[in-house]
C-alpha cells in the first residue's frame, strides 16, 4: 500500500528478486515504481482507478507498507 498526498495505492509492488525487502527495493528505485493490479482510492475511499499496471512517481511517496497485518481505520 502506497500513500501519496491525494491518492492510496494498492497492487502489487515486483520486487524483482525473492524475499527481497521492500525498503531496499525504494533505496535503490528509479524515478518511478511499477505496480501492477492497482487501486488508487482517494483518502475518503473513493475509488478513482483501476488498472493492471500503472507507475507511481517515487517521489510522491509518503508512507510504503506491505499490506499483510494492515488495518486500516
Amino acid at each position: 500500500m502506497i500513500f501519496t498526498q491525494s491518492y492510496r495505492v494498492t497492487g502489487q509492488v515486483a520486487l524483482a528478486r525473492r524475499n527481497r525487502r521492500l525498503t531496499d527495493y525504494m533505496l535503490e528505485a528509479e524515478e518511478f515504481i511499477a505496480v501492477i493490479k492497482a487501486e488508487v482510492t482517494d483518502h475518503a475511499g473513493r475509488l478513482v482507478l483501476s488498472a493492471p499496471f500503472l507507475n507511481v512517481q517515487r517521489a510522491h511517496v509518503e508512507v510504503i507498507v506491505p499490506m499483510e497485518g494492515v488495518k486500516l481505520e
